[in-house]
């Protein structure tokens, strides 16, 4: 998954430049670093040396809310990446003497303010989004909005070359801007290491461990741990009641587990998200009362839109292990402190993909992680 320096040009197509939207800012450092390294430890070390890639820029607002988008350095022939955290809420500003967290709505709006504070001038600008804003809301079922299309729409007609997102709710949103790029990677491999650092002890092979996808919906992230992986597969239907909504959602009336025997395995459940982890507890504790012997929660975002206290009690009881997860959006300050929360750092893995894009390098060994994730296991069993 590396990218091969030595096979690169002597020349980028443009100087690297990123830019953080407001709330975004702990990503785009930690990417940062990672070039800065990257870049020194390569043959091109001393043409692209630098001591920050990252311009410095904001998203002041007015006393009555209104805002505006400044960059404070030239962006003229330059590689622009912004980096855009739509779940970051965290960040407030003032409105009428309150704090007001930034929506999702907000953030998307200061990144198009910065994109349009660069008038033009950038050589390339790609949009850093791992979380896509509106992914949820990604068809039609009715009379209602298709979000995340509009969005990318906007972004194209605004100039931006290319998406870079992350295990996206529904990647077939991108057919809405078939003439932009749209890149959607995962964190398998960086979550089975951070995995493996924090147990040891564990081994994967189909005698210890196996999958469990959470619902249809997550099946292929699921079924790709287990074909990579070597695995038995099982899944649990959620069936819900489609004539009530709550929240937004029809609620689950039961899970139905298919599959072989948990008894005395290891489980690893992967989804894209936690919000507020109703459905993924219910599950795991049905797991654990079929025999399993640890149950491992795996998420490429973890919101925990309602908190962790559930997650705290379960944990106490046996329910689960561990939840692991990746920095990948804003994780709430209480998350970090919970004993079974394992955190994957995706800094560096950004830090390849924007390098490689950087040189018009084919990014097809970073898309597919299959032989990263054979090594570890090799390297595991062994």
């Amino acid at each position: 998954m590396t990218p091969d320096f030595s096979v690169f040009g002597e020349t980028p197509s443009a100087p690297i430049a990123l830019v953080a939207t407001p709330g975004a800012e702990e990503l785009a450092n930690l990417i940062d670093k990672r070039l800065i390294k990257l870049f020194s430890e390569s043959h091109l070390g001393k043409k692209l040396q630098k001591d920050t890639f990252i311009l410095k820029s904001d998203c002041p607002r007015f006393t009555n809310g209104d805002a505006k988008g400044l960059i404070y350095e030239t962006v003229r022939g330059k590689d622009l990446y912004f980096i855009c955290d739509p779940g970051n809420h965290g960040v407030t500003y003032k409105l009428m003497g309150h704090d007001i967290p930034l929506t999702p709505d907000e953030h998307f709006a200061n990144l198009k303010r910065l994109i349009c504070a660069c008038t033009g001038k950038a050589e390339r600008m790609t949009v850093i989004m791992p979380m896509l804003y509106g992914g949820r809301q990604h068809r039609r079922n009715a009379r209602e909005s298709l979000d995340c299309a509009m969005m990318l729409q906007e972004l194209e007609m605004m100039g931006v070359n290319d998406i870079i997102t992350f295990d996206a709710h529904d990647p077939r949103v991108q057919n809405a801007v078939p003439r932009m790029g749209f890149d959607n990677y995962f964190a398998h491999y960086q979550i089975l290491k951070s995995l493996v650092r924090k147990f040891p002890d564990i081994r994967l092979n189909k005698n210890q461990l196996m999958v469990i996808s959470p619902d249809e919906g997550a099946m292929t992230r699921n079924v790709f741990y287990a074909s990579v992986l070597g695995l038995d597969l099982g899944m649990f239907y959620k069936r819900r009641d489609y004539s009530t909504i709550v929240n937004g959602r029809n609620p689950i009336v039961a899970h139905e587990y298919i599959g072989s025997s948990v008894l005395g395995m290891d489980v690893f459940v992967a989804d894209d998200m936690i919000a507020t982890g109703d459905s993924i507890l219910k599950l795991a504790r049905e797991i654990k009362e079929k025999g399993a012997e640890r149950v491992f929660l795996a998420a490429t975002f973890s919101l925990f839109t309602e908190g962790v206290e559930k997650f705290n009690r379960a944990y106490e009881e046996g329910v689960f292990d561990a939840v692991l997860s990746t920095n990948l959006t804003y994780r709430i300050p209480e998350l970090k402190e919970c004993p079974w929360f394992v955190e994957a750092d995706i800094s560096k893995y950004i830090s390849y993909i924007i390098a490689a894009a950087n040189f018009n390098e084919s990014v097809s060994t970073l898309l597919d992680p299959s032989q990263k994730i054979r090594e570890l296991v090799a390297q595991i069993n062994q």
